[in-house]
């Protein structure tokens, strides 16, 4: 029962961790990533689709990205999907394959990025703050209902303790590495 717990409580922070890796993949650092426009949805004959579904994605080199749509007809719809998004980013069309230059950011746009990375960190320890104090009321639960001792209480909190502490310390390193990679020229 409460190892029960424990692996409930490690499970969703590691998935809260996860999160927050995928999130910040979205985050454009001045070099090209395939990542930066897999969320990008476009409008295939009416249904939305995701980007890597209709077209094939590629880096080309350290600064742009080379978009090749699997249907001529779709080179509209692909480049109307990117002019949409909330990257700020331009399409250059040639034929059927469409290239995005990724320019350099600046100082400002870094540290405002910076930030951004250190808010969705401080949601990511929130979010493991919060799987801690439910893990810990369902102790509590347990020895109110005298299906566990004291000492098995205590026992238990330490151990889920230990796990935030990890789950925290790897947040921090995730940012960290974000961080360092956002600030690299």
């Amino acid at each position: 029962m409460l190892n029960e717990i424990k692996k409930d409580a490690q499970a969703r922070m590691l998935k809260s961790i996860e999160a927050l890796r995928h999130d910040l993949t979205k985050l454009r650092t001045g070099r090209a990533t395939t990542a930066l426009v897999d969320h990008l949805k476009v409008n295939y004959y009416g249904s939305e689709m995701p980007l890597t579904q209709v077209a094939s994605v590629t880096v080309s080199d350290a600064r742009s990205l080379t978009i090749s749509p699997w249907e001529k007809q779709m080179v509209s719809a692909v480049e109307k999907a990117i002019l949409a998004s909330d990257l700020g980013l331009t399409p250059n069309t040639a034929g059927t394959v469409i290239r995005i230059n990724i320019p350099a950011l600046t100082e400002e746009r870094r540290r405002d990025l910076s930030k951004h990375v250190h808010g969705e960190g401080e949601n990511a320890k929130i979010a493991v703050r919060n799987i801690r104090r439910d893990a810990n009321q369902q102790v509590k639960d347990l020895l109110k209902e005298k299906q566990i001792t004291e000492d098995e209480e205590s026992r238990t909190q330490d151990e889920i303790q230990k796990l935030t502490d990890k789950a925290i310390k790897d947040v921090d390193e995730v940012v960290k590495a974000k961080e360092q990679e956002l600030m690299s020229v």
